[in-house]
Protein backbone atom coordinates (compact mmCIF):
# COMPACT_ATOMS: atom_id res chain seq x y z
CA UNK A 1 0.00 0.00 0.00
CA UNK A 2 2.92 2.35 0.69
CA UNK A 3 4.02 2.22 -2.96
CA UNK A 4 0.47 2.77 -4.18
CA UNK A 5 0.19 5.86 -1.99
CA UNK A 6 3.57 7.11 -3.21
CA UNK A 7 2.45 6.68 -6.84
CA UNK A 8 -0.77 8.54 -6.09
CA UNK A 9 1.10 11.40 -4.43
CA UNK A 10 3.43 11.63 -7.43
CA UNK A 11 0.40 11.89 -9.72
CA UNK A 12 -1.10 14.90 -7.91
CA UNK A 13 -1.15 17.96 -10.16
CA UNK A 14 1.06 20.89 -9.23
CA UNK A 15 2.23 24.20 -10.68
CA UNK A 16 4.01 23.46 -12.91
CA UNK A 17 5.48 20.06 -11.87
CA UNK A 18 5.07 17.87 -8.82
CA UNK A 19 8.68 16.96 -7.93
CA UNK A 20 7.62 13.50 -6.78
CA UNK A 21 6.58 12.63 -10.32
CA UNK A 22 10.11 13.42 -11.51
CA UNK A 23 11.46 10.68 -9.24
CA UNK A 24 8.58 8.26 -9.77
CA UNK A 25 8.96 8.25 -13.53
CA UNK A 26 12.68 7.61 -13.26
CA UNK A 27 12.36 4.67 -10.87
CA UNK A 28 11.27 2.05 -13.41
CA UNK A 29 13.67 3.45 -16.02
CA UNK A 30 16.81 3.23 -13.89
CA UNK A 31 19.41 0.81 -15.25
CA UNK A 32 20.14 -2.02 -12.81
CA UNK A 33 23.72 -0.81 -12.35
CA UNK A 34 22.89 2.88 -11.83
CA UNK A 35 24.38 4.99 -9.06
CA UNK A 36 22.07 7.69 -7.68
CA UNK A 37 23.09 10.60 -5.49
CA UNK A 38 20.90 13.23 -3.90
CA UNK A 39 21.72 16.54 -2.31
CA UNK A 40 20.44 17.52 1.10
CA UNK A 41 17.10 19.27 1.02
CA UNK A 42 13.75 18.37 -0.47
CA UNK A 43 15.47 16.21 -3.13
CA UNK A 44 16.46 13.82 -0.32
CA UNK A 45 12.78 13.49 0.69
CA UNK A 46 11.64 12.45 -2.76
CA UNK A 47 14.72 10.24 -3.28
CA UNK A 48 13.80 8.29 -0.16
CA UNK A 49 10.12 7.96 -1.00
CA UNK A 50 9.91 7.43 -4.73
CA UNK A 51 12.95 5.44 -5.91
CA UNK A 52 12.97 1.65 -5.79
CA UNK A 53 16.51 0.30 -5.77
CA UNK A 54 17.16 -3.11 -7.31
CA UNK A 55 19.95 -5.13 -8.91
CA UNK A 56 23.35 -3.56 -8.30
CA UNK A 57 22.05 -0.01 -7.84
CA UNK A 58 23.81 2.14 -5.28
CA UNK A 59 22.78 5.40 -3.67
CA UNK A 60 24.45 8.11 -1.63
CA UNK A 61 23.42 11.30 0.10
CA UNK A 62 24.59 13.47 2.98
CA UNK A 63 21.76 12.28 5.16
CA UNK A 64 23.09 12.37 8.72
CA UNK A 65 25.00 15.63 8.42
CA UNK A 66 22.54 17.23 5.98
CA UNK A 67 25.34 19.24 4.41
CA UNK A 68 24.21 21.22 1.38
CA UNK A 69 26.07 20.85 -1.90
CA UNK A 70 27.50 17.30 -2.05
CA UNK A 71 25.13 15.89 -4.70
CA UNK A 72 27.06 16.90 -7.82
CA UNK A 73 30.52 16.19 -6.33
CA UNK A 74 29.26 12.77 -5.17
CA UNK A 75 28.11 12.11 -8.73
CA UNK A 76 31.48 13.09 -10.16
CA UNK A 77 33.21 10.88 -7.61
CA UNK A 78 30.94 7.99 -8.59
CA UNK A 79 31.94 8.41 -12.24
CA UNK A 80 35.64 8.27 -11.37
CA UNK A 81 35.06 5.25 -9.13
CA UNK A 82 32.87 3.47 -11.68
CA UNK A 83 33.38 5.09 -15.10
CA UNK A 84 31.42 2.26 -16.75
CA UNK A 85 28.19 2.86 -14.80
CA UNK A 86 25.44 5.48 -15.35
CA UNK A 87 25.04 8.06 -12.58
CA UNK A 88 22.01 10.21 -11.74
CA UNK A 89 22.26 13.24 -9.45
CA UNK A 90 19.38 15.13 -7.86
CA UNK A 91 20.16 18.63 -6.62
CA UNK A 92 18.11 21.64 -5.60
CA UNK A 93 18.68 24.97 -7.28
CA UNK A 94 20.17 26.33 -4.05
CA UNK A 95 22.89 23.69 -4.13
CA UNK A 96 23.49 24.35 -7.81
CA UNK A 97 24.00 28.04 -7.13
CA UNK A 98 26.30 27.28 -4.21
CA UNK A 99 28.71 24.92 -5.98
CA UNK A 100 26.92 22.78 -8.58
CA UNK A 101 27.27 25.21 -11.48
CA UNK A 102 31.02 25.37 -10.98
CA UNK A 103 31.17 21.58 -10.87
CA UNK A 104 29.57 21.44 -14.32
CA UNK A 105 32.88 22.87 -15.53
CA UNK A 106 34.62 19.92 -13.84
CA UNK A 107 32.29 17.57 -15.70
CA UNK A 108 33.06 19.31 -19.00
CA UNK A 109 36.77 18.80 -18.37
CA UNK A 110 36.66 15.07 -17.58
CA UNK A 111 33.59 13.40 -19.06
CA UNK A 112 35.27 12.09 -22.21
CA UNK A 113 37.54 9.95 -20.03
CA UNK A 114 34.59 7.87 -18.80
CA UNK A 115 33.67 4.58 -20.50
CA UNK A 116 29.98 5.35 -20.01
CA UNK A 117 29.44 9.09 -20.50
CA UNK A 118 26.01 9.16 -18.86
CA UNK A 119 25.98 11.49 -15.87
CA UNK A 120 22.56 13.10 -15.42
CA UNK A 121 22.38 16.19 -13.20
CA UNK A 122 18.73 16.75 -12.33
CA UNK A 123 17.91 20.16 -10.90
CA UNK A 124 14.78 20.79 -8.85
CA UNK A 125 14.25 24.35 -10.03
CA UNK A 126 11.78 26.13 -7.74
CA UNK A 127 13.63 29.36 -6.83
CA UNK A 128 13.34 28.50 -3.14
CA UNK A 129 15.55 27.05 -0.40
CA UNK A 130 12.69 24.64 -0.05
CA UNK A 131 13.63 22.29 2.78
CA UNK A 132 14.34 25.12 5.19
CA UNK A 133 11.16 26.91 4.11
CA UNK A 134 9.14 23.82 5.07
CA UNK A 135 11.12 23.32 8.29
CA UNK A 136 10.30 26.88 9.32
CA UNK A 137 6.61 26.26 8.65
CA UNK A 138 6.30 22.85 10.31
CA UNK A 139 8.72 23.26 13.22
CA UNK A 140 8.36 26.88 14.27
CA UNK A 141 5.09 28.06 12.74
CA UNK A 142 6.95 30.75 10.80
CA UNK A 143 5.80 31.87 7.35
CA UNK A 144 8.23 31.75 4.44
CA UNK A 145 10.89 34.42 4.96
CA UNK A 146 11.36 35.47 1.35
CA UNK A 147 14.41 37.62 2.11
CA UNK A 148 16.47 34.52 2.92
CA UNK A 149 14.58 31.79 1.07
CA UNK A 150 13.91 33.14 -2.43
CA UNK A 151 16.66 32.40 -4.97
CA UNK A 152 17.57 34.25 -8.17
CA UNK A 153 16.07 32.58 -11.22
CA UNK A 154 18.82 31.00 -13.35
CA UNK A 155 18.66 29.21 -16.71
CA UNK A 156 20.64 26.13 -15.69
CA UNK A 157 20.10 24.38 -19.01
CA UNK A 158 21.52 27.34 -20.93
CA UNK A 159 24.62 27.37 -18.72
CA UNK A 160 25.14 23.63 -19.28
CA UNK A 161 24.62 23.97 -23.03
CA UNK A 162 27.28 26.70 -23.14
CA UNK A 163 29.73 24.06 -21.86
CA UNK A 164 28.80 21.62 -24.60
CA UNK A 165 26.77 19.37 -22.32
CA UNK A 166 23.38 17.91 -23.22
CA UNK A 167 20.72 20.16 -21.67
CA UNK A 168 16.93 19.80 -21.38
CA UNK A 169 14.45 22.21 -19.79
CA UNK A 170 11.27 20.59 -18.44
CA UNK A 171 8.26 22.77 -17.66
CA UNK A 172 5.37 20.33 -18.22
CA UNK A 173 4.79 17.02 -16.40
CA UNK A 174 4.17 15.24 -19.70
CA UNK A 175 7.75 16.08 -20.69
CA UNK A 176 9.26 14.18 -17.77
CA UNK A 177 9.22 10.66 -19.22
CA UNK A 178 10.62 11.66 -22.64
CA UNK A 179 13.29 13.77 -20.92
CA UNK A 180 14.46 10.77 -18.89
CA UNK A 181 14.54 8.62 -22.01
CA UNK A 182 16.67 11.18 -23.86
CA UNK A 183 19.05 11.62 -20.93
CA UNK A 184 19.51 7.88 -20.43
CA UNK A 185 20.29 7.46 -24.13
CA UNK A 186 22.62 10.47 -24.45
CA UNK A 187 26.23 10.25 -25.56
CA UNK A 188 27.39 12.84 -23.02
CA UNK A 189 26.41 14.19 -19.58
CA UNK A 190 22.93 15.70 -19.40
CA UNK A 191 21.48 18.49 -17.29
CA UNK A 192 17.73 18.30 -16.66
CA UNK A 193 16.45 21.73 -15.59
CA UNK A 194 13.07 20.77 -14.11
CA UNK A 195 10.72 23.55 -12.99
CA UNK A 196 9.04 22.25 -9.83
CA UNK A 197 6.29 23.52 -7.55
CA UNK A 198 7.81 24.67 -4.22
CA UNK A 199 4.44 24.25 -2.49
CA UNK A 200 4.33 20.44 -2.70
CA UNK A 201 4.79 19.55 0.99
CA UNK A 202 7.09 16.82 2.31
CA UNK A 203 4.25 15.46 4.44
CA UNK A 204 5.54 12.63 6.67
CA UNK A 205 3.48 9.43 6.90
CA UNK A 206 2.65 10.23 10.54
CA UNK A 207 2.07 13.94 11.01
CA UNK A 208 2.12 15.08 14.63
CA UNK A 209 -0.38 17.52 16.07
CA UNK A 210 2.42 20.04 16.68
CA UNK A 211 3.53 19.88 13.03
CA UNK A 212 -0.02 20.44 11.80
CA UNK A 213 -0.57 23.29 14.25
CA UNK A 214 2.71 25.02 13.38
CA UNK A 215 2.12 24.73 9.64
CA UNK A 216 -1.37 26.17 10.06
CA UNK A 217 0.07 29.02 12.12
CA UNK A 218 2.59 29.82 9.38
CA UNK A 219 -0.29 30.22 6.94
CA UNK A 220 -2.27 32.39 9.34
CA UNK A 221 0.78 34.60 9.88
CA UNK A 222 0.77 35.61 6.22
CA UNK A 223 2.91 33.11 4.32
CA UNK A 224 3.21 34.50 0.78
CA UNK A 225 2.48 31.02 -0.65
CA UNK A 226 -0.42 30.29 1.70
CA UNK A 227 -2.95 29.35 -1.00
CA UNK A 228 -0.56 26.97 -2.75
CA UNK A 229 0.55 25.43 0.55
CA UNK A 230 -3.04 24.68 1.58
CA UNK A 231 -4.10 23.39 -1.84
CA UNK A 232 -1.14 21.05 -2.35
CA UNK A 233 -1.04 19.95 1.28
CA UNK A 234 -4.66 18.82 1.27
CA UNK A 235 -4.31 16.99 -2.05
CA UNK A 236 -1.12 15.20 -1.01
CA UNK A 237 -2.33 14.13 2.45
CA UNK A 238 -5.66 12.91 1.04
CA UNK A 239 -3.84 10.24 -0.97
CA UNK A 240 -3.17 8.27 2.22
CA UNK A 241 -6.88 7.65 2.72
CA UNK A 242 -7.99 6.82 -0.82
CA UNK A 243 -7.86 3.50 -2.72
CA UNK A 244 -5.29 3.56 -5.55
CA UNK A 245 -4.28 1.42 -8.51
CA UNK A 246 -0.57 1.08 -9.16
CA UNK A 247 0.52 3.67 -11.75
CA UNK A 248 4.34 3.64 -11.97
Amino acid sequence: RWWKVMAAEAAVEADPINPMRLFAELSSRLPDDAIVTADSGSSANWYARQLRFRGNMRGSLSGNLATMGPGVPYGIGAKFGHPDRPVVVFAGDGAMQMNGLAELITIKHYWQEWDDPRLIITILHNDDLNQVTWEMRAMSGAPKFAESQTLPDVDYAAFAASLGLHAITVTDPEQIGPAWDLALAADRPTILDVHCDPNVPPVPPHVTYEQMKDTAMSVLKGDEDALGVMKEGIKIKAQEFLPHPTRW
